[in-house]
């Protein structure tokens, strides 16, 4: 993904400076970074758009969902994830229902994080699985009933759009044993190929 725009609105500087200098060292990020909600909206109004904007949920003149409404609302329909230390499912399902591109936890390894801001930038949805899972484990997922842990842990991979090679240094195994448990993966989903099972992912909101 390349000239891709981002807007990061966050209260700690070193949260915003650390994501910032990543995403540049990843080549193709332009970042424009801000401390506070009125910021953002200036930045939008006189910047944008974006193709992405990340909200700090807790950052001054936030004010959770109704902030995130008016934000989605703005002209220029930019994609808007929003980023969190306090992560809550609730608010991170909210989000995703209202059409938010994405709910990122701070716990994102840096990579993850660049990974899932490529692909929100494309269009996608993302939050992540086990994060969401844990928060209501009395309602496992009918389709991540179908897998294993592994099998989950690979379609989040291909999901989000990495490399077997990725996938495999992820989650600390071989290619091809990535391969095998794509293998199993798509008959037990009915895919046939890794968009074929994104696609799939995705339309079941399992990630």
């Amino acid at each position: 993904m390349h000239g891709l725009r981002l807007l990061i609105a966050d209260d700690h500087e070193l949260v915003r400076d650390a994501i910032a200098l990543f995403l540049r060292s990843e080549g193709g990020i332009e970042t424009v970074t801000v401390g506070d909600l009125p910021s953002a909206v200036q930045a939008i109004e006189t910047q944008g758009p974006f193709d992405l904007v990340l909200l700090d949920v807790m950052m001054p003149g936030m004010n959770g969902i109704d902030s995130l409404r008016e934000v989605l609302a703005m002209a220029g329909g930019q994609r808007v994830a929003l980023i969190s230390g306090s992560a809550s499912a609730e608010i991170a399902e909210q989000a995703l229902a209202l059409g938010a591109s994405g709910y990122l936890p701070k716990t994102l390894s840096a990579k993850s994080l660049a990974n899932a801001v490529r692909f929100m930038a494309m269009g996608e949805q993302y939050a992540p699985l086990a994060f969401l899972r844990n928060a209501r484990p009395e309602t496992p997922h009918p389709l991540a009933q179908r897998l294993s842990r592994r099998e989950l842990d690979v379609l989040q991979g291909l999901t989000g759009g990495k490399a077997n090679k990725e996938i495999a240094r992820d989650l600390g195994i071989t290619e091809p044993t990535v391969k095998l448990h794509m293998k199993t993966l798509y008959r037990k989903i009915g895919a046939h190929n890794r968009t074929q099972a994104a696609i799939i992912a995705k339309e079941e909101g399992l990630f």
